[in-house]
C-alpha cells in the first residue's frame, strides 16, 4: 500500500492553486470559506492516488494549515477503510459491490454518500507499431479470459489470428493488466470479460504506469489500464460499440459515455443522514466540483464531468 503525505509531494513540485469552497449544512451547497486546517484523510484507489494529491495540494494552497494523508491500496482498501471508521472518504476507480455497500449499511444503519468526480476509460493498448487498431469486445474477452464468457466462439492467443501483415512478427500474444486489488481489474473483467475467468498467463501489474510501460516495451504485448495513462510508446485501440462503429477513447466519446468502456471515478463518503462533514472534507469536496477543480481533473490526464452532472452534485441533497 502507498501512503502518501502532502508535505512530502510538496517537495516534489505539484503546483497547482486553487480556491477551496466550504460544504455546508449537510448538503452539497458551495460557500466561501475562512479558515480551514486540519488532517484530510483518504484511502482507497491508486489509479486516483495523483488526482487526490493535485486536489489535497491545491486545497493546501489556499489553506496552508491542511494536511493530506492518502493511503493508496487499491480500490478494494475504500470499503474496509469506510467500514472501519479509519477514514471518511473512499476514492474508487469502480463503483462500490453490493456486498461493500451492505457492509457499510450494517456498520452504520445508512449507506454511504456516493460521488462521481471524474470521468475516465479503461482502454486497450499495443505496442505503438503494432498495426492493429480497433478490436470488438468478443476479442478482447477471447484474448484475456478462459471462459469466452461474452460470447466469442474460440479463443485468441497468436497475433497471426488479428493482424494481417505480412511484416508483423507473429506469435504468442503477450498480455498484460492490473494486480486483484485494483478497481480497473474488477471493472475490466465485469465490462470485458462478462464476468468471466482471466487467463492464468497474464502479468499483473500494481499500477496502470507499469502495464503501459510493459506493453510499449514488447512487440508482441496487449495489455489494459487507465485512459490517463497512456503514453507514445503505446497505440490505444478504438472499440466497437454496439451499433458496430469503432469509438476511439479520447475526451469526448468518454465524457459522453460513447466508448464501450467508458467508466466513472467515485468518491464514497461516510456523511449520516442530516449532519454536515468536517470543515476539512466540506472543503474538500466543494473544490472537487469546481470549475477549478474539474480543470486539475483534466490536467492530471483524466476526462471532466459534464457540466449538468457536475452541478447536479454540486446541490445534491
Amino acid at each position: 500500500m502507498k501512503r502518501y503525505n502532502l508535505r512530502r509531494v510538496r517537495k516534489h513540485q505539484l503546483r497547482l492553486l486553487l480556491t477551496g469552497w466550504l460544504l455546508i449544512a449537510g448538503n452539497l451547497a458551495w460557500g466561501q470559506p475562512t479558515s480551514v486546517s486540519g488532517t484530510l484523510g483518504a484511502v482507497g484507489s491508486d489509479t486516483m492516488a495523483g488526482l487526490v494529491l493535485r486536489w489535497g495540494e491545491a486545497l493546501s494552497a489556499r489553506h496552508p494549515d491542511i494536511n493530506l494523508q492518502f493511503q493508496a491500496g487499491g480500490s478494494a482498501s475504500a470499503p474496509t477503510a469506510l467500514v472501519a471508521g479509519t477514514t471518511r472518504l473512499g476514492p474508487m476507480s469502480r463503483p462500490m459491490t453490493h456486498a461493500e455497500r451492505q457492509q457499510f449499511i450494517d456498520r452504520y444503519g445508512y449507506p454511504p454518500l456516493e460521488l462521481r468526480v471524474a470521468k475516465d476509460a479503461l482502454v486497450v493498448a499495443v505496442h505503438r507499431h503494432n498495426p492493429l487498431d480497433t478490436l470488438t469486445l468478443q476479442q478482447i474477452d477471447a484474448i484475456f479470459s478462459t471462459s469466452l464468457a461474452c460470447g466469442a466462439p474460440h479463443p485468441i492467443r497468436r497475433w497471426s489470428t488479428l493482424v494481417p501483415a505480412a511484416d508483423w512478427p507473429y506469435g504468442q500474444i503477450a498480455l498484460h493488466g492490473r494486480n486483484l486489488a485494483s478497481g480497473t481489474h474488477g471493472l475490466f473483467q465485469k465490462r470485458a470479460l462478462c464476468d468471466g475467468e482471466f487467463r492464468l498467463d497474464i502479468s499483473e501489474h500494481p499500477g496502470s504506469s507499469a502495464v503501459i510501460a510493459a506493453v510499449g516495451e514488447s512487440f508482441n504485448a496487449i495489455g489494459y489500464a487507465g485512459y490517463n495513462h497512456l503514453t507514445p510508446m503505446v497505440s490505444a485501440l478504438s472499440l466497437v460499440d454496439e451499433s458496430g462503429v469503432a469509438v476511439a477513447p479520447n475526451e469526448h466519446s468518454i465524457q459522453q459515455g460513447e466508448y464501450p468502456l467508458s467508466r466513472d471515478l467515485y468518491l464514497y463518503v461516510n456523511l449520516p443522514p442530516g449532519e454536515s462533514l468536517p470543515p476539512v472534507e466540506q472543503a474538500f469536496l466543494a473544490l472537487i466540483f469546481s470549475e477549478e477543480g474539474q480543470q486539475i481533473v483534466k490536467a492530471a490526464g483524466f476526462v471532466p464531468l459534464p457540466n449538468q452532472l457536475r452541478d447536479a452534485q454540486r446541490h445534491r441533497p
